[in-house]
């Protein structure tokens, strides 16, 4: 089967052939991300080595971060409360139905880090900052699992995510501060379709890897994460996709095939595809938020061209798009870098930008105007948002 074959296979979503093709990413995958933390565990012997036969000044690394206690952000949030009114949409979009009246009541809920890359350590501490707070120190977890699919509940209370006990990837909750630690299911999907809450962060929509009865690969379901019984409700369809999310209303879940992303209803039957995507022009394989309503998506969005990669959790973003029109939406960016966009269960939108050598967020509400803008403690700037909770 030849690489213009499969695409346009794609287009159709044929099932078959692209789970197998997922399949294979997912296996490129864990053989990349353990080939990162064996580089990296390495290296860190190597140094250590060095510094016994004295060299370790010549090659002490730099990598540790500063206590959290001494971290403080380099500026302090600037709330413009009079903002100049910017384009919220592309010609044709249409308007979200906000108001400028509500701008005053928009605000910024705590974000939730982890590294941008792994890190080889073995394991990393999950983070958390409000501006005009400190960053705090949540549990610590693998560092896969920080990078790769760590998903935090709606309320930030609660954490999910997968880890390997060698003969079986298991899927765990617990408490962002580490108590209340347990294991909740065995056999689960850690790269490609990773855990995620529903909003009143009663469920996780997870993927199981364990052959189903018809033969198949594996299953989707909603698993029950206060049930004793590991209660699970699952979906009678298969969706050869990656990367899901669920929208705060509860009624969309939005999944990235090998070509763009389709909506789903919570029982796994399809909605609609997002226009705008197609094997030879613009694709996505990496889908970072939705909105409260499912109307908006942000997304890593890129030219096709040779290999579509793995697919291993990227939370970069280029565009935020129209999930019915296809339409980007416009940023009030100020000419700097977007990196990353996260939804409010309000609508509104955390942009992080890259603003000289670190990072600024950008508190935006539903119609595009910016509320204010606040410059993230330098702790951070080695690390990505994995969420915002209320």
């Amino acid at each position: 089967m030849n690489d213009k074959r499969l695409r346009f296979d794609l287009t159709d979503l044929a099932e078959e052939v692209t789970v197998v093709d997922l399949r294979d990413r997912t296996l490129r995958t864990s053989r990349r991300l353990g080939i990162q933390r064996t580089v990296a565990t390495s290296a860190a012997a190597l140094v250590l080595i060095a510094a016994a036969a004295g060299t370790a000044l010549a090659m002490r690394p730099d990598q540790s971060p500063a206590p959290l206690p001494a971290d403080t952000p380099s500026v302090t949030a600037t709330p413009n409360p009079t903002p100049t009114p910017s384009p919220s949409t592309s010609p044709g979009t249409p308007p979200s139905g906000g108001s400028s009246a509500n701008a005053p009541t928009v605000t910024l809920g705590r974000l939730f880090y982890g590294p941008a890359e792994v890190t080889g350590t073995g394991t990393g501490n999950l983070r958390s900052w409000r501006p005009g707070d400190t960053p705090v120190r949540l549990l610590a977890l693998p560092d896969l699992a920080l990078k790769g699919n760590v998903s935090v509940s709606s309320d930030g209370r609660r954490v999910a995510w997968a880890d390997s006990d060698g003969s079986s990837n298991n899927l765990f909750v617990a408490n962002a501060d580490g108590s209340d630690r347990r294991k909740v299911y065995s056999d689960v999907d850690p790269y490609c379709v990773t855990a995620v809450w529903s909003p009143d962060g009663r469920q996780l929509l997870f993927r199981e890897t364990k052959p189903n009865a018809a033969g198949g690969p594996g299953r989707y379901g909603v698993l029950e994460v206060r049930s004793t019984g590991k209660d699970v409700r699952w979906w009678t369809t298969e969706p050869a996709a990656c990367h899901a999310l669920w929208s705060a209303d509860g009624q969309t879940i939005a999944l990235n095939t090998d070509a763009g992303v389709t909506l789903h209803g919570t029982d796994g039957t399809k909605k609609r595809v997002v226009p705008g995507f197609t094997p030879d022009g613009w694709r996505s394989n990496d889908i970072v938020s939705l909105s409260p309503d499912g109307s908006r998506i942000a997304l890593l969005r890129k030219k096709a061209a040779g290999d579509a990669g793995d697919v291993a959790r990227d939370l970069r973003v280029n565009v935020v798009l129209d999930t019915r029109t296809g339409n980007e939406i416009r940023l009030p960016l100020g000419g700097r870098e977007l990196r990353q966009v996260h939804f409010q269960t309000d609508a509104s939108m955390v942009v992080r930008v890259r603003d000289g050598g670190g990072h600024t967020v950008l508190l935006v509400d539903e119609d595009g105007r910016k509320i204010s803008e606040t410059a993230e403690p330098a702790s951070l700037s080695d690390m990505q948002i994995l969420a915002v909770a209320d």
